[in-house]
């Protein structure tokens, strides 16, 4: 079992404007991601499956080519193997992302 502080939590630009702070369990992951405005998650696919809410602002989300512009409160699921990019607005936004399994190069 585990507590973690918002504050206090590890973090990494994985790319520019594109800050996450994980923490992990043994089948789980979650991630709080930060978008900054017009920032961009390249398109990518990896074997875990993703769900995500977005906490804050709003962002285009792109899944398997179909563009879904994401505001706070919306949820989205990605299947495993499947197509996906992000691109922030001109806004900062938050989300949270949950992936099962844990992937392991988020571990920091």
């Amino acid at each position: 079992m585990a507590v973690y502080k918002q504050s206090k939590m590890n973090f990494k630009e994985l790319f520019p404007g594109i800050i996450v702070r994980p923490v992990w369990g043994e089948k789980i992951m979650m991630m709080l991601v930060d978008i900054a405005p017009n920032a961009e998650v390249p398109l990518h696919s990896h074997p875990h499956e993703q769900a995500g809410r977005v906490l804050s602002g709003s962002f285009w989300l792109s899944i398997d080519g179909k563009d879904f512009l994401l505001q706070e409160g919306d949820h989205y699921v990605i299947p495993s193997g499947v197509m996906h990019s992000a691109k922030g607005i001109d806004t900062p936004s938050l989300a949270l992302d949950i992936f099962n399994p844990p992937r392991e190069e988020y571990k920091f």
